[in-house]
C-alpha cells in the first residue's frame, strides 16, 4: 500500500502496534509459551492488553524499555486493560465521561506527539443482549470521545470491539443473528464509528478474506476447527488509513480464547 505523500514521508517512523485480549494476564504469564514470551517475539512499538481481570499490585511485570501504562476496573477480577509502550506518553486518559462502564477500566488512550492511540475493552452485550441499552450507550460515548481527539491528530484506535461487522466476519453468521457480539444494533452501532472517520485495517487490506478470526469458544473444538469470529480490530482514522503498511491476525499465538493482531503504519 503506498504512502499518502501528503500526510508521511519516508522519514516517517513505521512502527508495529500489538492488541491481544489476554482473558487473564496472571494466567497468560503462567502459561506456556508465557505472556512475555510472546511480547518479545512481536518486538512491538506499542503493546495493547485487554481483559487483564487484576488489581494494581497482583503482578510484578518489568519490562525493560517500556513503560506502563494501566487501568484496573473497581470490581475486582474483572476487565481491565494496559499499554506497554517505547515511547513515553505526553497524557493518559483512562475514562470516556461514560455515563455506563466508566469503572470498569476499559480504556487507556495514550497520547503520543505524532499520534494518540487508543486501546478499548467494549462491553459484551452479554446473553439474550441483556446489557445491549448499556453497550449502545458506551459505543456513542466511545464514538464521540474517539471522534475528538481526531480533531487534535491522527488516532489509531485498537482492541477487542466485541462485535463481528459483517457476515464474512464469523463463521456461522445465520446461527448468530442477534446474539451477543452479531446483533443487528451493534453492527450498526459499529458501522457509525466507521462512517465517522476511521478505518478498518485488515478489511482495507483484505477486503473478501476468509475465515480469518481473533476469537474462538472454548467449547466444541472451536479453535481447532477455526470456528470463530472476528472481533479484535485495529481502527485507524481516515486521514492516516493511507500510512498503512501492514496488517496480521496472528492466530498461531495461543494462551487465550483470542489471539493478538496487528497493525504496520508509518506515523
Amino acid at each position: 500500500m503506498p504512502l499518502d505523500s501528503v500526510t508521511a514521508t519516508a522519514d516517517t517512523p513505521a512502527r508495529t502496534l500489538v492488541s491481544w485480549n489476554v482473558n487473564g494476564l496472571r494466567a497468560v504469564i503462567k502459561k506456556e509459551p508465557s505472556f512475555a514470551d510472546v511480547f518479545s517475539s512481536c518486538d512491538a512499538d506499542v503493546f495493547a492488553i485487554q481483559e487483564t481481570k487484576l488489581q494494581e499490585g497482583q503482578v510484578d511485570f518489568d519490562i525493560p524499555g517500556y513503560y506502563q501504562t494501566w487501568n484496573y476496573a473497581e470490581r475486582k477480577g474483572y476487565s481491565g486493560t494496559a499499554v506497554f509502550s517505547k515511547e513515553e506518553p505526553l497524557q493518559v486518559i483512562r475514562q470516556i465521561g461514560s455515563p455506563v462502564a466508566d469503572d470498569e477500566g476499559r480504556v487507556c488512550a495514550l497520547e503520543f506527539a505524532s499520534y494518540w492511540f487508543v486501546n478499548v475493552y467494549t462491553p459484551n452485550s452479554k446473553n439474550g443482549l441483556a446489557r445491549l441499552d448499556e453497550r449502545m450507550v458506551w459505543d456513542e460515548r466511545y464514538r464521540d470521545f474517539l471522534v475528538g481527539l481526531a480533531q487534535q491528530k491522527p488516532v489509531v484506535t485498537c482492541g477487542d470491539f466485541n462485535v463481528a461487522h459483517e457476515e464474512i466476519d464469523l463463521k456461522n453468521p445465520d446461527t448468530n443473528h442477534q446474539n451477543a457480539g452479531f446483533s443487528d444494533e451493534e453492527r450498526g452501532s459499529f458501522g457509525r464509528l466507521l462512517d465517522a472517520g476511521f478505518t478498518d485495517s485488515f478489511r482495507m487490506l483484505y477486503p473478501d478474506r476468509t475465515d480469518a478470526y481473533s476469537w474462538w469458544s472454548y467449547r466444541m473444538r472451536a479453535r481447532e476447527r477455526n470456528v470463530g469470529w472476528r472481533i479484535d480490530y485495529f481502527l485507524v482514522s481516515d486521514d492516516a488509513a493511507g500510512r498503512i503498511e501492514g496488517a496480521s491476525i496472528l492466530d498461531d499465538v495461543f494462551g487465550s480464547d483470542h489471539c493478538p493482531v496487528s497493525l504496520r503504519i508509518r506515523l
